[in-house]
């Protein structure tokens, strides 16, 4: 696989084209450690990753300059940003191979090639940046020859390596402000499925989303539309990207339904989608009123599944009066257009109604209360805690 020519979208993640350096084995630093460890004998090796070898590969990627100099180094710790992508959306890959050696004392590794393709194929999953398989496997077999005295002479035993990619860039998010993005629903892929662990803020949830939302953001879109199949065959709706999603449908007898899928365990139950529930309950209840919202219209909550066909029957009925997503960075983020795929892959823009500052009545009125109470201007329930 050779280098594609990319650009970068945010995340340490890549679009194409513009030239940067692939890695090059011929730029290999070696720098040996002064101070080598002693060799364990085999029968002290049964704890699996407890014993680490003189030295580490390390090369590092900037979407402006590519491919650093690879460098073999002593072994020890990285120094990371605590906000890098690895530790917030997981956006790490790794592969296992290991090295043996042979009766005439050379190195070898077993089907290697096996190895770099794969791992490839993770880093193009995770929309991290690619890589030369070729050339990672020349400087794989340059640290094995330095570390060589550390291959066990017996049968059985092997030096184990593991090659690790890791995203250290910040996270994507929305951007922010109250113009409406655009989403792509995804058929192919989905961000959680029953049984597995999308209702938990877990870092694994998010990594597998950059490939989708790098496809997106190809075809004219600012972010993914979550979906999941039901048993019906129907696309229910889920997330938005990294954000809970609401729609406003209006009701016959003037008021309006405000509904966001429930919790059924591939929903991440998000404090922001907990808020416009109860605030939009408080103002129906007559506890509070919604800026712009007149008090005497009552907002009636749903958490209920809906779908695809479901968001396309309201707007042909023209009740379909405002989709938004909403969480923790970005607060509110309103949706004007949710592009869907049939049967051929074509794609049909769904456009929701738009408004003359980009953003519906009640999408907006959310958005300013919960400013409001996030900074001191409102007090409700106790929602903002002071730090004293």
């Amino acid at each position: 696989m050779s280098n594609p020519e990319w650009k970068s979208v945010g995340n340490g993640h890549l679009e194409g084209p513009v030239p940067v350096p692939d890695l090059d084995p011929s730029k290999l630093i070696i720098t040996r450690s002064e101070s080598l460890k002693p060799i364990p004998k085999p029968e002290d090796l049964l704890v699996f990753g407890t014993i680490k070898t003189d030295h580490m590969l390390i090369v590092s990627f900037d979407p402006a300059t590519g491919w650093s100099a690879p460098e073999i180094k002593p072994y020890g710790p990285l120094s990371l940003d605590p906000a890098s992508s690895c530790f917030q959306y997981a956006s790490n890959l790794f592969e296992g191979l290991k090295a043996y050696v042979g009766p005439d004392g050379v190195p070898r590794l077993f089907r290697p090639e096996k190895n770099m393709a794969r791992m490839a194929r993770s880093a193009e999953r995770l929309a991290l940046p690619p890589f030369n398989p070729d050339a990672l496997l020349e400087l794989i077999k340059k640290l094995v020859i330095v570390d060589k005295r550390w291959i066990p002479n017996a049968t059985g035993y092997s030096l184990y390596l593991r090659p690790t990619i890791i995203g250290t860039r910040s996270g994507p998010y929305f951007r922010n402000g109250t113009k409406p993005i655009s989403l792509l629903a995804s058929t192919e892929n989905v961000r959680a499925w029953p049984g597995g662990t999308g209702s938990h803020k877990l870092s694994g949830n998010y990594s597998p989303g950059f490939l989708p939302q790098r496809v997106a953001i190809k075809q004219g879109y600012d972010q993914i539309l979550w979906l999941l199949k039901d048993e019906n065959g129907s696309y229910q709706v889920t997330e938005a990207g990294i954000m809970n999603i609401f729609v406003v449908v209006s009701r016959e007898d003037g008021d309006l339904d405000l509904i966001t899928p429930p919790l059924d365990g591939t929903i991440l139950a998000g404090v922001t989608r907990d808020s416009v529930l109860a605030l939009a309950n408080a103002h129906t209840d007559g506890k509070l009123v919604l800026p712009g919202i007149p008090s005497n219209r009552r907002l009636h909550t749903h958490e209920r599944a809906f779908t695809t066909a479901d968001i396309d029957h309201w707007l042909t009925l023209g009740r379909l009066q405002e989709m938004f997503s909403v969480g923790t960075a970005a607060i509110l983020a309103p949706v004007g257009r949710v592009g869907i795929k049939d049967l051929k892959g074509d794609i049909k823009d769904l456009i929701l109604p738009s408004y003359e500052d980009g953003i519906g009545p009640l999408s907006h009125a959310m958005l300013q209360m919960i400013l409001a109470i996030q900074e001191g201007r409102e007090n409700f329930e106790g929602w903002s805690v002071r730090c004293e």
